[in-house]
C-alpha cells in the first residue's frame, strides 16, 4: 500500500524517533532522486516542495526545486498549453532533473503534469535515478476556494482556456508513490514526511502511518 500522509496522528513516540532518525540520516547521500509532486493548481504542490527543499539543506543534502511556474516563464517560455506544448513542457523539464539528480542532487520537481502518460513519460526519461511520485490530492473545491493567483476565477468565467481541472482533463495518479492531502496537513509537517521517504523508503506492503 503506498503512503499516505493525513491529519489526526496515529503513530507512536517510537515511530516519531524512528522518523527524526531517519530525517537525520539524510547528511549521508540517500543516492540520487528525483521527487515528481503532481496535482492541480493551487493544490500545494510548491509550498512542499519548498518545504522539503529546507529540510534537506538543513540535514547537510543538496537540492533544488524545480517550479513548473518558474519553468514557464523562462525554459518553457516558447510553450502554449496545447496537448503538445504540455508534453514537451514536461520533457524538458525530466531532461533537466535527471542532469541534476545525476550531478548528486535531490531533485523536486513541482508541476501539474495533469496526463498519465506523460508522466510515465517523465519517469522513463529519469530512469534509472530513483523517481517518486507524490500525488498532491487536494479537492478541486478546495483549489478554487484558495485560488491564489485568481486563476480559477479567470478560467470559470472563460478568461483562460485550456485550464487544467476546469476546461482541461486532470487523470489523477492511480497508484502513486506517495499521496499527501494538503487540505488536512500543513506543508512542513507533509514534508517531514516526504523526507522520511527519501531517506528510508517505507514497506510497501505495510498500511500507511497516519501523520499530520
Amino acid at each position: 500500500m503506498l503512503p499516505s500522509f493525513e491529519s489526526d496522528p496515529q503513530c507512536s513516540e517510537t515511530d516519531n524517533e524512528k522518523l527524526d532518525h531517519s530525517i537525520s540520516k539524510c547528511a549521508s547521500d540517500p543516492g540520487p532522486v528525483v521527487v515528481w509532486l503532481t496535482g492541480l493548481s493551487g493544490s500545494g504542490k510548491s509550498s512542499v516542495a519548498v518545504s522539503v527543499d529546507r529540510i534537506m539543506h538543513e540535514t547537510g543534502r543538496s537540492s533544488v526545486v524545480l517550479d513548473g511556474d518558474i519553468i514557464r516563464r523562462g525554459l518553457s517560455k516558447d510553450l502554449g498549453f496545447e496537448h503538445s506544448d504540455r508534453c514537451e513542457n514536461i520533457r524538458r523539464i525530466a531532461e533537466v532533473a535527471k542532469l541534476l539528480a545525476e550531478a548528486g542532487l535531490t531533485v523536486l520537481v513541482s508541476c501539474i503534469s495533469p496526463l498519465k502518460k506523460d508522466r510515465q513519460s517523465a519517469r522513463e526519461i529519469i530512469a534509472p535515478v530513483r523517481f517518486l511520485e507524490v500525488f498532491v490530492d487536494t479537492p478541486i473545491d478546495e483549489c478554487i476556494r484558495r485560488d491564489p493567483k485568481g486563476l480559477y476565477r479567470k478560467a470559470l468565467s472563460g478568461e483562460i482556456a485550456n485550464f487544467t481541472g476546469i476546461s482541461s482533463p486532470y487523470e489523477a495518479p492511480l497508484e502513486p508513490d506517495i499521496c499527501i492531502r494538503t487540505a488536512d496537513a500543513d506543508a512542513q509537517t507533509l514534508a517531514t514526511q516526504i523526507v522520511r521517504v527519501i531517506c528510508e523508503p517505507v514497506d510497501m506492503t505495510s498500511g500507511p502511518c497516519q501523520l499530520g
